[in-house]
């Protein structure tokens, strides 16, 4: 039986750079060896040993900026007992390496690597035991070196930022992003191992899971062998066992591959979440050989799923559609696009996958785009996919920029792809592979055409080497060459009426309002920035005073003209505002506002429009960003306002051709059938205007009800808005911008219940309360709130859970508890009794 020994202990890291390389490097690294962790990288480990400070504080990050300009090696020594230990064969394994490496063994050289996104094998018989322990040595050269050589070699391409990330097989956002800091690692970043193994070993497993028109399962195994001379000349022998079903296949004497097909009878599918059970079968593989066939020679184990997905691309009188169907059904896709967990990338561990993806789930998220400017995540990220019912889709990573399509780069690419694929595609979660981000789009509009006067680019990747890798190695799955994409040369990439659309006018330079304006087919990235929880802000910002213009707050703000944009993006709709507070809380109301107008008007428009993918679920640092979960792990008022967005069940009241209609939105699998009680309120509560009518929406549909104008015409729309009730749900319009809207000043009582480390705040609207919100870390850095904005009416009452927080000195939530009543200051209320 195959066995492994991870290299986990007794590593050390060196700075392998000459003294008079410009940079920062204290003293006490130059000739030193530090302890270092594997899997890891170059600035967890100086962390680790306080050479360098943490970068994610105040302008840290521009003090550690030598570190991914510098040379380093990784040592351990290999002692006896890491030899063959009997068998024939031993391999060293490294499962990723950060990035531009030379790997020796006792002073040899095993070979050489330049791709952060492929595993490395090297035969090490006989070579890992001699005496006092043979030094294994990993040398890493600075990816800005290889990425300015290749540069150098093949021209200049163009770029959305300055750092040459397009010219090296890395995590692309490693280089910085309009999100994230420039922090270029290197390392070991994922297991390495000694394989020990006679006779054979599975050399690649790769599954094709389908669905037969009478609901039986098949599993197609295509196994690759690699055999020692031993094995050369025996007969070998594949089981395969899903749930009960079992099959095998025999391989002749020298041969490296087979097929094996097993099939499920009447097999549970596997669905995206809220729409059936996650039902996931093991599968086993075991190789062995006739000589003793109750001694496995070695095992493969996953898990899969049955289920189908196809991508309906066809034309229609409004251009070409983009609808992902699984198991026969349409989907409206509410989905996240989702960014490194933290820039350096090693530290995302599968507690921390699953707490992200998690609250994902729980926010109504069904869809996860892993976005093409990072990595393809580890194994567990896509095993907590697959549980929770989260499709993913991924994109291969190339992102916003031109990317050479000759050597050395090109045969790392399709290498890269296809041990990807062939990684990723037992999961029942990946239902696309999508090419790229935006550099389609970017040839055609960024001025790259031009600019490139005849160079490669990518289109060759994206049309042509993807595309076949796709097809030959997992044909079960749609491939689409990038996002955005129409489908076609002959229409614009970005066209909202073809394929996938990223809406960026809006943000970059339109106001929230003008999202619907477009009804695209698909939405794959839409959002707007606010900056993190107050105490995420704080604990990475020591400016004193802190202003949104401070230069701590600046330097978490890496979007181009962000503040500016945040600045014009309250200004249509609120009087500028008077402190910090005010403008932390009102960004924060501001950006939930800006996703819920563009989400509510793409859903009341499905099936035109097949789905959203909010840009974006998570950071990776405390930053100012348009995520909805802060790069501390704090919700932003927007997490909460997804779960009502993305629910099943939506209630809009919106402006349709010069008039306010009620959308009854229903993606669920039953018919939805109630009253809606629509009423027009003045400011102080009184019903100037009710009317009730019935809500009949059949199952995945959309309703819209035409209301009468006594309800939608104001008297006075500075002083009056309009309520719609139905089965639990709400909605509201105000005509009028909330700076010209006549609130009162906010009055409210508050009651605090304490119960078993948690607290209840009951807060009973005096007056109405326009978005009222608790930010909970105000009251404990640990403390967080189960909702985000709410509005009140006069005299209802809204219960707030606060776990983390005993309840202790709540006069503390004066400060915590604003709402737009006045621009953001905060609520008035009397003793809040505890």
């Amino acid at each position: 039986m195959k066995v492994s020994t991870p290299l986990t202990s007794g590593w050390t890291v060196s700075l392998n750079t000459a003294r008079d390389h410009p940079g920062q490097a204290p003293d006490a690294l130059f000739d030193a060896e530090i302890p270092a962790t594997v899997p890891g990288c170059v600035h967890t480990d100086l962390l680790a040993a306080s050479l360098i400070p943490d970068p994610f504080l105040d302008s840290n990050e521009r003090e550690v900026a030598w570190v991914g300009r510098a040379d380093w090696s990784y040592r351990t020594s290999l002692d006896a007992a890491a030899d063959s230990a009997g068998h024939e064969r031993t391999d060293l394994v490294f499962d990723g390496l950060d990035t531009v490496a030379e790997i020796r063994l006792g002073g040899a050289r095993l070979g050489a690597t330049r791709n952060m996104h492929r595993s490395y094998r090297y035969d090490v018989t006989g070579r890992t035991g001699g005496g006092a322990g043979t030094l294994l040595e990993v040398g890493f050269t600075s990816a800005y070196q290889e990425a300015e050589r290749v540069r150098d070699l093949l021209g200049p391409r163009p770029n959305a930022y300055p750092e040459p990330f397009n010219f090296v097989r890395k995590m692309a956002s490693s280089f910085g992003w309009d999100w994230g800091p420039t922090l270029v690692t290197a390392g070991i970043w994922r297991p390495a191992r000694l394989e020990h193994w006679s006779v054979a070993r599975l050399a690649e497993v790769r599954p094709e899971v389908t669905v037969g028109a009478g609901g039986t399962g098949r599993v197609r195994l295509h196994i690759a062998v690699e055999r020692t001379g031993s094995g050369a000349g025996r007969v070998l022998r594949a089981v395969v066992r899903v749930g009960d079903a079992e099959a095998g296949v025999e391989l002749a004497p020298g041969a490296a591959t087979a097929t094996v097909d097993v099939d499920v009878p009447d097999a549970g599918l596997w669905w995206p979440r809220g729409y059936g059970d996650q039902r996931l079968y093991d599968c086993a593989l075991t190789l062995s050989d006739t000589v003793s066939p109750d001694e496995p020679l070695d095992v493969w184990e996953r898990r899969i799923g049955f289920r189908t997905v196809e991508l309906d691309t066809s034309a229609d009188a409004a251009g070409s559609g983009f609808t992902l169907v699984v198991n026969g059904v349409r989907t409206f896709v509410r989905g996240v696009n989702w960014i490194p967990d933290d820039a350096l990338i090693t530290r995302v561990d599968p507690a921390r996958y699953r707490r992200r993806l998690t609250r994902a789930a729980a926010a109504g998220v069904d869809l996860v785009r892993v976005w093409g400017g990072g990595v393809y995540e580890s194994e567990s990220f896509y095993d907590i996919c697959d549980e929770l019912g989260l499709m993913v889709w991924q994109d291969f990573l190339f992102a916003c920029a031109a990317y050479p399509e000759e050597e050395p780069l090109r045969s790392e690419v399709e290498a890269e792809a296809r041990e990807n694929v062939v990684r990723l595609m037992p999961h029942a979660s990946l239902v696309l592979w999508n090419g790229n981000n935006e550099n389609l789009w970017g040839f055609r509009d960024w001025d790259w055409e031009q600019r490139l006067a005849g160079a490669s680019w990518g289109e060759g990747y994206y049309l042509d080497v993807l595309p076949r890798v796709v097809a030959a190695t997992d044909p079960t799955r749609p491939y689409w060459a990038g996002s955005p994409w129409s489908g076609s040369r002959d229409v614009h990439p970005n066209a909202p009426g073809h394929g996938t659309h990223h809406s960026w006018e809006v943000w970059n330079r339109l106001d929230y309002a003008a999202y619907r304006d477009d009804t695209p087919r698909f939405v794959a990235e839409f959002g707007w920035q606010a900056p993190p929880a107050y105490t995420t802000l704080r604990r990475a910002v020591t400016d004193d005073p802190l202003t949104p213009g401070s230069p701590g707050v600046l330097h978490h703000q890496k979007a181009e003209d962000g503040n500016g944009k945040l600045a014009r993006g309250l200004a249509p709709h609120f009087p500028a505002p008077a402190d910090f507070d005010a403008w932390h809380y009102l960004t924060q109301v501001n950006q939930v506002r800006a996703i819920a107008t563009g989400v509510e008007h793409w859903r009341a428009n499905w099936p035109h429009c097949a789905g959203v993918v909010l840009w974006q679920l998570n950071d990776c640092w405390p930053v100012t960003s348009w995520a909805a979960i802060d790069g501390d792990e704090r919700e932003k008022p927007l997490y909460h306002e997804l779960g009502r967005l993305y629910a099943d069940r939506l209630l809009v009241l919106r402006p349709r051709d010069g008039r306010l209609v009620l959308s009854a939105v229903n993606q669920s699998a039953s018919p939805w059938s109630c009253e809606a009680r629509v009423s027009r309120l003045d400011v102080h509560g009184t019903v100037l205007v009710e009317r009730t009518t019935p809500v009949d929406v059949p199952a995945r549909a959309v309703t819209d009800i035409e209301l009468p104008d006594a309800l939608t015409t104001p008297d006075d729309p500075r002083r009056e808005l309009v309520v719609a009730d139905a089965d639990g749900l709400r909605a509201h319009y105000f005509a009028v911008p909330d700076r010209s809207f006549a609130y009162p000043p906010a009055e409210a009582v508050v009651k605090v219940t304490r119960e078993d480390g948690a607290a209840q705040v009951a807060v009973t609207a005096h007056t109405l309360l326009r978005d009222l919100l608790l930010q909970a870390d105000r009251l404990h850095p640990d403390a967080r709130a189960d909702r985000g904005l709410v509005t009140l009416l006069p005299g209802e009452t809204v219960d707030i859970t606060v776990s983390g927080w005993d309840g202790e000195a709540p006069e503390a939530l004066r400060d915590a508890l604003r709402s737009v009543n006045g621009s953001g200051a905060p609520i008035h209320f009397g003793d809040a009794s505890g």
